[in-house]
């Protein structure tokens, strides 16, 4: 039943986009900058370039760092840019 509610609130507000991409910056209050890195094949030279997407994301408990990757998910607008959540933590930053 609990399942059957749950899949059915997803259906009703559409499939929300995740993305993973690392921390690139953490000095505002509970919001971090996420670099999203996808390759793609460019049409005019038949090579693969690499594309970067920023994306500001909401970190309700400030836990995450420079360096860190994380899983991002699609939300309502939070601020002017602020439109996506920090999900989860994937791995953390390496501090040697």
């Amino acid at each position: 039943m609990a399942e059957q509610t749950q899949t059915q609130n997803q259906d009703e507000r559409g499939r929300r986009r995740e993305l993973v991409g690392v921390v690139t910056s953490d000095k505002m209050q509970k919001t971090v900058v996420v670099t999203v890195t996808r390759r793609v094949k460019s049409g005019a030279f038949k090579k693969y370039l690499t594309k970067r997407d920023r994306y500001k994301a909401h970190c309700e408990k400030n836990d995450v760092h420079t360096g860190d990757t994380v899983r991002i998910v699609e939300s309502r607008p939070m601020s002017k840019y602020k439109r996506w959540r920090v999900l989860e933590l994937v791995t953390r930053a390496n501090l040697e």
